[in-house]
C-alpha cells in the first residue's frame, strides 16, 4: 500500500471515530434506522394477526345492516354513527381474530397456509398476541358502548366470546364446530342493524340468516381444499372426519339450495321489491350451479382436479355474497 492510500485509509477509519466522539461530546447518540423491510413486515404481521380480510368482510356486512336499518328508520345512513359503528365492529372482530390465533398457534404451525403467521413463526410472542387481541376487543367494546347502544355492545361481545371461547377449541373436538362457528360469522349485519335501530327485528334476522346459510358451501370448499393440512393439525373438519367427501358434498348442496329461499326473505318482509327477488334468485341459482359442480369431487380422477373444483366454488362464494348484499341495498333504495 502506497503512503497516499495508507493516509486515505487512515482518514476513512478516523472519520467515523471523530464523528462519534463529536456526537458524544455534545451529548447526542447515533441514530439507528430500522433495517430495510422491517416496517413492511410489521404491518404485514398486524394484518395477519387481526385477520384483516375477515374483519373487512364483517365490517362490510355490518355496513349493509346499518344502511338497511337506517332506511327502516327513514334516516340517512351517511352519518357519524355509521363510522362509529363500523370502527367498533372492526376492532371487536380484529381482537377476536388475534385471540383465535393465540389459541391456535400450535395447529397453525402445522399447516402451510397458516405456518407463516406471526405467532407460529415467533415474530410475535404469545403475550404480545394476547395483549393485542384483548386491547382491540376492549377498545371496540368501549367504543360501541359510547357510540351505539347496550344491545349492540352485548351482541358484539357475545359474538367474540362464542368465536374465541367456544368455536375455536371445539374445532379440535367435533365437526359441529363449523355449525357453531357460523353463528358469530353471521353477526355482522345484525350488529349494524341494532346499532341503527336499537332492537332486534325480523329484517335483521333475515340478514343474519343470509350470512349464516351462505357460509356452509364456502366453508366446505375451504375444508376440502385443505383437508390434509387440517388432518395434520388435528382439526376436525367434515372432510377430515369423513374423507370420502360424500357428507361434505351433501352439506354444501343442502345449504346452497336453502340459500335461495333464505335470500328471498328480505323481499317477503317488504325490504325490497320484485327486482330484488328476481336478481336474488338468479344469483342463488348461480351459487347452486357451482355447488353442484363441486359435487364432482366424488369422481375426480386427481387431487389437482378435486382442488380446482373446490377453489372454483370458493371464488364464486366470495363473489356471490357482496353481489347479493349490494343488490339488496340498491333495490331497497328503489323500493323506498
Amino acid at each position: 500500500m502506497t503512503p497516499v492510500s495508507q493516509a486515505t485509509a487512515s482518514a476513512e477509519l478516523a472519520a467515523p471515530n471523530e464523528s462519534h466522539a463529536h456526537a458524544s461530546l455534545h451529548g447526542h447518540h447515533p441514530i439507528h434506522a430500522p433495517s430495510p423491510g422491517t416496517t413492511a413486515t410489521l404491518i404485514h404481521d398486524f394484518r395477519e394477526l387481526f385477520k384483516v380480510r375477515v374483519t373487512g368482510m364483517v365490517v362490510v356486512t355490518g355496513w349493509a345492516g346499518f344502511y338497511l336499518g337506517s332506511m327502516q328508520s327513514d334516516i340517512s345512513s351517511l352519518q357519524r354513527g355509521l363510522l362509529d359503528t363500523l370502527f367498533g365492529i372492526g376492532l371487536v372482530s380484529a381482537g377476536s381474530g388475534a385471540l383465535n390465533q393465540a389459541l391456535e398457534r400450535t395447529s397453525d404451525a402445522l399447516m402451510r397456509r397458516t405456518a407463516d403467521r406471526p405467532l407460529p413463526t415467533g415474530r410475535f410472542t404469545l403475550l404480545e398476541g394476547i395483549l393485542a387481541g384483548i386491547s382491540a376487543l376492549a377498545l371496540g367494546g368501549i367504543w360501541l358502548a359510547l357510540h351505539t347502544n347496550l344491545l349492540t355492545v352485548s351482541l358484539a361481545l357475545l359474538t367474540a366470546f362464542t368465536y374465541v371461547a367456544v368455536y375455536t377449541p371445539l374445532k379440535r373436538v367435533t365437526t359441529l364446530a363449523t355449525f357453531i362457528g357460523a353463528f358469530p360469522g353471521a353477526m355482522g349485519p345484525m350488529l349494524g342493524w341494532t346499532a341503527a335501530r336499537g332492537r332486534i327485528e325480523w329484517p335483521a334476522v333475515a340478514l343474519f340468516a343470509i350470512l349464516f346459510v351462505w357460509q356452509f358451501p364456502h366453508f366446505m370448499a375451504i375444508s376440502w381444499m385443505y383437508r390434509e393440512e387440517y388432518a395434520r393439525a388435528g382439526i376436525r373438519m367434515l372432510p377430515v372426519a369423513q374423507p370420502d367427501g360424500l357428507s361434505t358434498v351433501a352439506e354444501a348442496l343442502f345449504y346452497a339450495v336453502l340459500m335461495i329461499p333464505v335470500s328471498l326473505a328480505p323481499w317477503k318482509l317488504g325490504m325490497a321489491g320484485t327486482t330484488y327477488a328476481v336478481l336474488a334468485t338468479a344469483l342463488g341459482l348461480f351459487y347452486l350451479a357451482y355447488t353442484i359442480r363441486f359435487a364432482r369431487i366424488l369422481k375426480a380422477t386427481s387431487d389437482t382436479e378435486s382442488r380446482m373444483l373446490a377453489r372454483d366454488l370458493l371464488k364464486v362464494s366470495v363473489i356471490y355474497l357482496p353481489l347479493l348484499m349490494t343488490t339488496l341495498m340498491l333495490c331497497a333504495i328503489a323500493a323506498h
